[in-house]
């Protein structure tokens, strides 16, 4: 089965949850790995069942990037804030890094998140348009 992992710094989360929303109903038919936080505030707003790391801070950016290394993730969409200086930087160089290692693919902005599920859906027979 699809396996996508959903991650966004806190300025970013409302993006994410309204991202999770307008693709809830493909979302509802993939695993979903998540960050913490992330993970529970989707959870919350759409019902979808997400699997929660640690938060991005505690290690669940390189928890998600384990599973990359580990070709358990098919997908990434990570919205993260670039104007806001993260404690967590270098685990999350780190997590790109991973992706691009084992090509997988990661998109860091919501029209590259669209790109990356429209890609993955086909690959399942789903269209989303």
């Amino acid at each position: 089965m699809t396996r996508i992992a959903l991650i966004a710094h806190d300025d970013e989360k409302p993006e994410m949850i309204d991202f999770a929303e307008s693709y809830q109903s493909y979302l509802s038919t993939v695993d979903i790995v998540c960050t913490g936080t992330t993970g529970q505030r989707i959870a919350e707003a759409t019902g979808l069942e997400v699997e929660r790391k640690q938060s991005g801070p505690l290690g669940g950016d390189m928890e998600i990037g384990a599973e990359a290394a580990n070709d358990r993730i098919d997908g990434i969409v990570f919205l993260r804030d670039p104007l806001t200086a993260q404690p967590h930087e270098p685990d999350i160089s780190a997590l790109l890094r991973i992706c691009d290692v084992h090509d997988t693919p990661l998109a860091t902005t919501r029209t590259a998140a669209e790109y990356v599920l429209e890609g993955l859906a086909r690959e399942d027979g789903h269209e989303l348009g």
